[in-house]
């Protein structure tokens, strides 16, 4: 069963998966697990800190994609989805940053109607996992220094893009971290890396205001559905389709 998502935003929530319904590649894909039901790639985020002071340097994270398959899973893109206890964070105080070889690429969030905070890994070809391997990637983020206290739960859905459509092959586990108010002169945490004080969204974008869309984003009222219902928008270009699959 294919699922038909527009980059112009979006589709009757009644073609959202509903929560609970298991996703996974195509049976014509190559990247595929055998029963047809699983995710062909195991995926797991671990290693980051347990809070970000609000205008404070970056944490390090990392994502491991592990292939369960015996074919190659080319051109595979993370999606991250932050969602805050508060629903207080803005699209731009989150600073998501991915390492693809050496160079770092940023993460635009957008905002769905719930609240929540969704981003694609784009700006490069994908990653490619071999069969039965593993890619770690390094992901930093900080965050801006108007950010309020808060708590925040962030997981990655991952989708294999093909010419003009995509299969969901991963999602994650949950990683939980706090936001702390910003720290006090001279004050530093060894969990981080040295940077100078992140100013806030609105000393970065001149506005302080999300993307001119992200009002219009489907809501869906949990962070996978959510996903579903953007991910098409994000890792696409140009206003065309993209075909997401999903097998019960």
């Amino acid at each position: 069963m294919r699922l038909l998502l527009s980059a112009s935003l979006f589709l009757p929530l009644a073609l959202v998966a509903a929560p609970g319904v298991a996703h996974a590649a195509g049976p014509e894909s190559g990247c595929a697990a055998s029963d047809g039901r699983s995710f062909p790639l195991t995926t797991r985020i671990h290693g980051g800190p347990s809070s970000y002071q609000a205008g404070g340097g970056y944490g390090t994270w990392y994502l491991e994609l592990t292939n369960r398959t015996g074919a190659t899973c080319e051109n595979v893109h993370p999606v991250v989805v932050l969602v805050d206890e508060k629903r207080a964070l803005t699209s731009a105080q989150p600073r998501l940053e991915f390492y693809a070889g050496n160079q770092t690429h940023p993460v635009r969030f957008e905002t769905t109607d719930e609240d929540e905070l969704v981003g694609a890994f784009e700006g490069f070809p994908g990653f490619t996992v071999g069969p039965r391997g593993t890619v770690t990637v390094k992901v930093r983020l900080a965050v801006t220094s108007d950010a309020v206290p808060n708590r925040v739960t962030a997981n990655a859905a991952v989708v294999q893009r093909h010419d003009d459509d995509g299969d969901w092959v991963g999602q994650s586990n949950d990683y939980r971290f706090g936001i702390d108010s910003e720290p006090a002169a001279g004050t530093a945490d060894p969990e981080r890396s040295p940077a100078p004080r992140l100013p806030s969204a609105e000393e970065l974008t001149g506005t302080g205001t999300p993307a001119p869309f992200a009002e219009e984003l489907a809501s869906t009222g949990t962070p996978a559905a959510a996903l579903t219902a953007v991910l098409a928008a994000l890792l696409t270009a140009g206003g065309t389709l993209l075909l997401l699959r999903r097998r019960r």
